[in-house]
């Protein structure tokens, strides 16, 4: 496991968040990323208090069919 800065994605009510440099422990082996609790709290009122982003990106949708 080390510390590194990952970029968090979510989707919530049909909008796509993204986070850059969020700290979160991740595993070597797997990639898999732990977040601190007061990280996870962090990013929730991120979303929830829609604040103002850095930026905004277009994203491009396609179904996998």
């Amino acid at each position: 496991m080390i510390n590194q800065l990952v970029t968090y994605t979510l989707e919530y009510e049909g909008k796509f968040y993204v986070i850059e440099h969020v700290p979160a422990r991740v595993c070597l082996e797997t990639g898999e990323q732990f977040f601190a609790p007061k990280t996870v709290e962090k990013l929730q009122e991120t979303i929830w208090e829609h604040r103002q982003p850095k930026k905004v990106m277009e994203t491009p949708v396609f179904e996998f069919a």
